[in-house]
């Protein structure tokens, strides 16, 4: 199982500059990926170009892109174009979104998702590959080929909590992407599920995101995890994935104790069939270079 870092830039002027630097002490400790949210702030995929150059050897994700607000063939076009600055370490995450984003805030219809992101997925991975789209659907049309210059393969990763979703993700893509999901709910649902649709195809990558702190003070960890993460529990996607837990908010979820108490978790991730484990440090104080320090150790066992 890799091991690598969930980074968010701060919404300033000089957050991509602290970005840069988060990505390059990624490096420095050896990680074996980044992965760049791409919400209300920086545009993951710019951010990646701009910066990528400065870390050779890391695997640079988006965590991720939201298909809506974009022609899949406009969304080809930009990634295989980063890709190609890149050498070819882009992984490329997209997702759905969500309705009060996407009808609220961009205007979009978020009638029937899954339908959305089959045909988004029908034009966007044969123009990954190189070969010309031809499709039309419900609600997208192309009839397209790019003369993009093309770089290594990239990895296309669909968020996917659902059903539905998650067969996509096996079914057409490399894997998923995941967030806010527990240990349980991993291991007996979203992995069985994806893996059970992608038979025939390559194993798919299980990209496992979650926060991670190392303390003596767990109570006190996941206190500041229900505060640090609290939107996420009132968000329906991510709401439902922690009722299947069975957790209360993402405090319940979060990665909290001390060292031996955390290898234990992270290591049931693994023992599942997540392949890439991917942490979101939020610890303060002397327990945030605790936490750093702790996933460093894990990079010589994977």
């Amino acid at each position: 199982m890799r091991v690598g870092l969930l980074l968010d830039a701060p919404s300033r002027p000089q957050g991509i500059d602290e970005l840069g630097q988060k990505m390059r002490r990624a490096a420095d400790d050896g990680f074996a990926s980044v992965w760049v949210p791409h919400i209300f702030g920086l545009d993951a995929l710019t951010a990646l170009a701009a910066l990528g150059g400065a870390v050779p050897g890391l695997e640079l994700g988006t965590a991720v892109v939201p298909t809506y607000p974009r022609h899949p063939a406009a969304l080809a076009q930009q990634a295989l174009t980063v890709n190609t600055v890149l050498g070819g370490r882009l992984a490329l995450g997209i997702g759905l979104s969500h309705r009060f984003i996407i009808e609220g805030m961009f205007g979009y219809s978020y009638d029937k998702p899954a339908r959305h992101m089959r045909e988004f997925l029908s034009v966007l991975l044969p123009l990954i590959r190189g070969e010309r789209a031809v499709f039309q659907g419900e609600t997208i049309k192309a009839d397209i080929s790019l003369t993009t210059p093309g770089s290594d393969r990239m990895p296309v990763l669909v968020a996917a909590m659902a059903p539905r979703m998650l067969r996509l993700a096996g079914e057409m893509a490399d894997g998923t992407v995941l967030w806010m999901t527990g240990h349980k709910t991993v291991t007996d649902y979203v992995i069985p599920t994806i893996t059970a649709h992608a038979a025939g195809r390559t194993t798919p990558r299980i990209v496992c995101a979650l926060p991670v702190c190392v303390t003596d003070d767990a109570a006190a960890g996941r206190t500041r995890a229900a505060e640090v993460y609290e939107v996420y529990g009132n968000v329906p996607s991510y709401r439902a994935m922690l009722d299947r837990e069975g957790a209360k908010g993402p405090g319940d979820i979060a990665l909290v104790g001390d060292e031996k108490e955390v290898a234990a978790q992270i290591r049931l991730l693994a023992e599942a069939g997540v392949t890439d484990f991917v942490a979101s440090e939020y610890a303060a104080g002397d327990d945030a270079a605790r936490t750093r320090n702790f996933l460093k150790t894990l990079l010589s066992r994977t």
